[in-house]
This record gives C-alpha cells, structure tokens and sequence, in this order.
C-alpha cells in the first residue's frame, strides 16, 4: 500500500518545529553567553557606575556588528528599517532592563539576582499571547508552572531573601520580557544585525548623555579590559538571542534562560565564594526539566509525532 505524502499543512509545521529547536539552542548559548556579561557586570559595578557599564556595553556590543555588516549586501541596505519607532522604544526598553539587572548584581549574589529573573518567561508568556496571538498549548503551561515552582525552591520566599533590592531582578525581568515580544515584532520585517544595531545606537547615545555625570576613569588594563569584555561578550549574546527569538515562538523560547542558574551559581562560587544552598540545585533540576520537557515536546512534532 502506498503511503500518501504530508500534507501542506504537515510540513510546515514540522518545519516551524525544526525553526523552533533551532531557536532553543541559540538560547542556550545566549544564556550561557550573558551569564558571562553578567559576572563581568558585578565585578564592575562594585568600583564603576552602572551607567559606565551600560555605555561599554551598548559602544562594544555595537562593534560586534561590523563583521556581519561588511560581510554582507551593504551597509546601507542591511540597516534600512521602516520601523525606527519601534526600534526606539525596544532600544529604551532594553535600557531599563540592563539598569535594573545591573544594580541587582551590585547588592544581591549573582545566582539569587538570576534565579528571581527567571520570573521572565512567565511574563513573556502572558505577553506574547494578546501581543503576538501565540497559542501555548496546556503541555507548555503546565512545564513553565513547573519551572516557576522551582524558581521559589531557589529564593525561598520568606528566607530573607526578599529585600526592596530583590524588586530589581523582578522589574528587569518584566523589562526584558517586553523586549522580548518587541523582537518578535520586529524581526517580521528586521534582521538580526538591524534590531542590535539600533540598540545599541539608541542606547549608545542615551548611556552617553548621562556618563559625563557617572564617569570614573578606569585605574587599570584588567578594569578597561573588563568593561569592553561586557560589551563584546553582550553583543555576541545579543545576536543569539535574537536569533532564537526570530526562529522560535517567545513562549518556546524562553523557558532555557532558566539553564542560567547553573552557570550562574557556578560562577558566584568560583568567584564570590558564594556558596549554593541545596534549595538551589534542586530548585535548578525542576526548571531545567521544564525547559528539557519542551524540547522534547518539539521534537516529538519535528518527526511528526
């Protein structure tokens, strides 16, 4: 008997499942990617002003663009956009979301600041739904639930931890889920290197306009090294996030931020000697499972199961 070929309807959304993974694994290594920023963001904010960090992050992430410009049809036509309105305010937007991320970094450990900002996804969720009409099926509800409980497993609420400096996570975590969907707009029209481009212009010159107030020069190579480092590594991660963004729905998406809390914890350790409580692992094991579930869900759709 002869099997009748997919319908149209079949392949495409086996392809929207294959986009999708691909979307995943440009998570990944964005998370892992501004994990590293963020490390490097702590240990200068504690001589530098976040507004200085901002600025080298916006100026040197910005830098890592040019290759991708010169690389490709010209300069001029990969930077055209039809929509600098929107560009603005996710540039603004993002500026937000680094401050408040940045000075959580100053007075909270870096495992604790990320493990509160894994409330991102929820957000991002929520959002995506009336702003994106995404559909997010009761498989996905129900593992980003999971991955919620094991973000309270890490902060343990009522353990100290929730200070008026544990709102910052949270107000840059809503920032940033609004960058998010404001991505997923503009990337049905932008490019990846037009949407990192204008923000970092955008927040280039809105970083520049305050640093005459907050700037401290740096006293050493390792300090000026430090503070490029943040731009370059933040570029990078800007451009995978984006990518994942483009390739896969938010709500796909953004449960794997949650594989930060490893590197995070790992980091705060090696560095800070902050030690993990055993609420963190375990807590780190329920929202990682969440994330892996999803994959496995969209894989399953890949084959066509």
């Amino acid at each position: 008997m002869t099997l009748a070929p997919p319908s149209t309807e079949a392949l495409k959304a086996q392809s929207d499942a294959r986009e999708s993974i691909a979307g995943i694994l440009w998570m990944v290594f964005a998370v892992f990617m501004f994990v590293g920023m963020d490390a490097m963001a702590k240990w200068q904010s504690e001589s530098y002003s976040v507004v200085q960090i901002i600025f080298f992050r916006a100026v040197f992430g910005t830098l890592v663009l040019l290759p991708f410009l010169l690389r490709g049809r010209g300069i001029i036509a990969q930077l055209k956009t039809r929509r600098p309105g929107l560009h603005f305010v996710r540039s603004m937007i993002g500026c937000l979301s680094l401050f408040a991320f940045f000075m959580s970094y100053r007075y909270l450990a870096l495992a604790d600041a990320i493990a509160i900002s894994f409330v991102s996804p929820l957000f991002m969720t929520a959002l995506s739904v009336p702003f994106l009409r995404e559909h997010v099926g009761w498989r996905r509800w129900c593992a980003i639930g999971v991955g919620f409980m094991g973000v309270l497993v890490i902060v343990r609420p009522g353990g100290g931890l929730f200070t008026v400096f544990a709102l910052l996570p949270v107000l840059g975590a809503f920032t940033y889920a609004l960058v998010g969907v404001t991505i997923r707009l503009l990337s049905r029209t932008e490019s990846s290197v037009t949407i990192v481009f204008y923000f970092g212009v955008f927040s280039s010159l809105v970083a520049g306009i305050a640093l005459p107030f907050f700037w401290v020069t740096p006293v050493s190579a390792i300090d000026w090294i430090g503070q490029i480092g943040i731009g370059l590594i933040g570029g990078i991660a800007q451009l995978a996030m984006t990518n994942a963004f483009r390739l896969a729905p938010v709500s796909v998406a953004s449960p794997f931020e949650y594989t930060g809390i490893v590197w995070a914890a790992l980091v705060g350790f090696l560095v800070w000697g902050d030690l993990p409580a055993a609420s963190t692992w375990g807590g780190a094991l329920l929202v990682i499972g969440s994330g892996l579930y999803i994959l496995h869900r969209q894989t399953l759709i890949a084959r066509g199961r």
